[in-house]
């Protein structure tokens, strides 16, 4: 009975495969929009599409970002500025994206750009704090799709929007994992809006990766600077075992478990865009297909134990 099983669990992952292989035609032709290319999976994104032919236009927040994608990427390739925290910003690439495109539109846009800080227990925060990530992390993405959504319904292509994990589960306080939560109802409900277009919208939901977002120098200087803002008597709350513990356990466990292959992503990001029939989620990174994923499945019950007891212990006894 098991090696029945077994042998259907192959035959699945064999018909998958062998039916994800073709990629589209005419890729010189076809223009990816790709945001948060200074560093990380958006950098490595923009040089590995170029590599395979496409016309990429990399948006970057810095100039130092764009000089070195021009340095190392064919002349195909056109950077430019992007805050996608600003209208107007995000107006100006659009515009500039519909002149370069044509009629034939636009193939693809990933959405990239995001940050992990301010993070922390909620009660160390202020609602500014939300809204600086949440104006980069969903409204942000939700911006950068609309301000090309015409483009790409004409060419009948792609939006990939990068989620996280953290879209499924949250474990921790802050605006992150909010954040990700809402690319992921943005992301589902695009897809069946944009279904009576042709347009295939996808989701990419990394683990942990060795990237800006997980930085342990970032993320610690992040708490030790909420930490320091906050009144005594939260601090008291904590108490003051609570700020070495947290960064104790970011070198231990954040540091430890990151991945350093970023090509995981990106060859997921590089499917979705290149795929005729690209998958609606990917999940790369063996942490979200053993740990996090499953674990959004369990009953609430069990997660909160198990985070509860992974958590670093404060003062406050109930």
């Amino acid at each position: 009975m098991y090696l029945y099983l077994l042998g259907l669990v192959v035959l699945f992952y064999l018909y998958r495969w062998v039916r994800e292989m073709p990629r589209v035609p005419d890729k010189g032709s076809k223009h990816v929009y790709v945001t948060g290319c200074d560093s990380g999976f958006g950098n490595l994104l923009a040089r590995h599409l170029d590599k395979k032919g496409f016309r990429v236009i990399a948006a970057c927040f810095t100039e130092k970002g764009e000089d070195g994608l021009k340095k190392s990427c064919s002349s195909k390739l056109t950077t430019t500025h992007l805050d996608v925290r600003s209208k107007e910003s995000v107006a100006k690439v659009g515009a500039m994206i519909k002149e370069l495109v044509g009629e034939q539109g636009l193939w693809a846009i990933v959405n990239n750009a995001g940050v992990s800080v301010p993070s922390a227990p909620n009660d160390w925060l202020t609602i500014d704090d939300f809204k600086s990530m949440l104006d980069v992390n969903l409204m942000g993405v939700i911006a950068t799709t609309l301000s090309v959504l015409p483009l790409i319904k004409k060419a009948r292509g792609r939006v990939v929007n990068v989620a996280s994990v953290f879209g499924r589960i949250s474990p921790t306080g802050g605006p992150y994992t909010i954040s990700k939560y809402g690319v992921e109802a943005f992301n589902d409900s695009l897809r069946l809006n944009m279904k009576h277009f042709g347009v295939k919208v996808l989701c990419i939901e990394p683990g942990f990766f060795k990237t800006n977002v997980t930085d342990s120098v970032l993320l610690k200087r992040n708490v030790e600077t909420l930490w320091a803002k906050l009144p005594q008597d939260v601090k008291d709350d904590y108490g003051p075992q609570f700020l070495p513990n947290s960064l104790e356990m970011i070198d231990e466990k954040v540091s430890k478990i990151s991945d350093g292959d970023l090509m995981k992503v990106v060859g997921c990001m590089e499917h979705a865009v290149s795929a005729v029939r690209p998958r609606t989620r990917y999940s790369p990174g063996w942490d979200a297909k053993l740990f996090w994923l499953p674990l959004s499945y369990m009953p609430t019950c069990l997660t909160d134990y198990f985070f509860h007891i992974q958590s670093s212990p404060i003062a406050v006894k109930i």
